[in-house]
């Protein structure tokens, strides 16, 4: 019974043996897992691009220009001088005084981009300086001025009448003497040499007489003007022709001290 007994207990003995070492063969230690896959970078940023254009790029001094820009992967443009910071794409007008290059600046997480544009101002010359003042000539004294502007009125041969051919002349002399309200004046009368002394002084005072009257129906005054008469006595021309004898038969002005 006890020999039964042990070859029970051997035998149970080996059975466990075997199936422990069946267990032990069933675990066998598992493979590690694969490590992970590395992670690949971020792609990096697009780098930022810009264009400038000035229409037209050449000007004259008080034109304008339009400035046109366009800009790619940019989160801010600016432009310079005095433009100051744009839209991303857009057009500006600009008055320069002067040439100038515009530079526009694009500014993104890719970094930073740059154009540049010139405008060309024309800048017209200067006027040429004015002509030297021609040299300031002295004063005309007032006798000077009446010897300039108050002329002889000459008559037809034996008459006393003013002829219509010299109204605009007298005219003109009243005028004149109008605007020098103080110019005070002789009417001297004058023949030429054909007929008697006598009847020649006789003409030359009713010459005298008769462009004075003129002058007074031109608003001058009477206080202003005295007569004389000369008849044949004082020719400016001594030849004996008809147009010797014309220049004779006048009245002349001349000016009182």
């Amino acid at each position: 019974m006890t020999l039964f007994r042990r070859k029970d207990v051997v035998l149970l003995l080996l059975i466990v043996s075997v199936l422990m070492a069946a267990s032990c063969k069933k675990r066998v230690a598992a493979t590690p897992p694969p490590p992970p896959p590395p992670v690949a970078p971020a792609p990096p940023a697009p780098a930022p691009a810009i264009t400038l254009r000035a229409q037209p790029a050449t000007i004259e001094r008080g034109q304008s220009s339009t400035l046109q820009w366009e800009a790619r992967n940019a989160a801010t443009v600016q432009i310079d001088p005095e433009v100051g910071q744009v839209a991303v794409t857009g057009n500006r007008q600009v008055n320069p005084t002067s040439s100038v290059t515009y530079i526009a600046r694009a500014t993104g997480p890719g970094g930073t981009a740059t154009d540049n544009a010139r405008v060309t101002v024309n800048v017209p010359p200067p006027p040429p300086p004015p002509p030297p003042a021609p040299p300031k000539t002295p004063d005309k004294t007032i006798s000077q001025l009446f010897l300039e502007n108050v002329h002889e009125i000459y008559f037809d041969y034996d008459k006393a009448d003013i002829r219509p051919d010299e109204v605009a002349k007298l005219q003109n002399n009243a005028t004149w003497l109008k605007q020098n309200a103080s110019v005070r004046f002789t009417l001297e009368g004058h023949c030429d040499e054909r007929g008697s002394e006598e009847y020649n002084l006789g003409l030359g005072d009713r010459r005298a007489n008769a462009v004075k009257e003129f002058l007074l129906s031109q608003g001058l005054a009477a206080s202003r003007i005295n007569t004389v008469s000369y008849g044949e006595e004082r020719p400016v021309c001594h030849e004996q022709n008809e147009d010797c004898y014309k220049r004779n038969r006048r009245a002349a002005f001349t000016m009182n001290p």
